[in-house]
């Protein structure tokens, strides 16, 4: 199944220009480095989807939190932390 998981924006780490970035993006702990360029808008604090390390959409934090929620209730974040056992 392809899905995207919501999380927040910590830092722009690279910036080519105003389009083509990097940032780190914590999803609940877990920091991730992941491409900017299809959310050009998104900015630091800001929660976003992201997709195969690419943030899609940026997104509201409330909704952003019920689905990270959900996820973790679902068993769905196996790839996110490979601390996290299938037990």
């Amino acid at each position: 199944m392809c899905l995207s998981i919501p999380g927040k924006l910590i830092e722009i780490t690279a910036q080519l220009d105003e389009t083509f970035r990097v940032g780190r993006v914590s999803f609940d702990g877990v920091i991730k480095e992941v491409s900017l360029a299809l959310v050009p808008e998104a900015k630091v604090n800001d929660y976003v989807m992201v997709h195969v390390g690419a943030a899609i959409s940026v997104v509201d934090e409330e909704e952003a939190k019920k689905t990270f929620e959900i996820l973790m209730q679902l068993g769905e974040l196996h790839d996110l932390d490979p601390s996290i056992d299938d037990a």
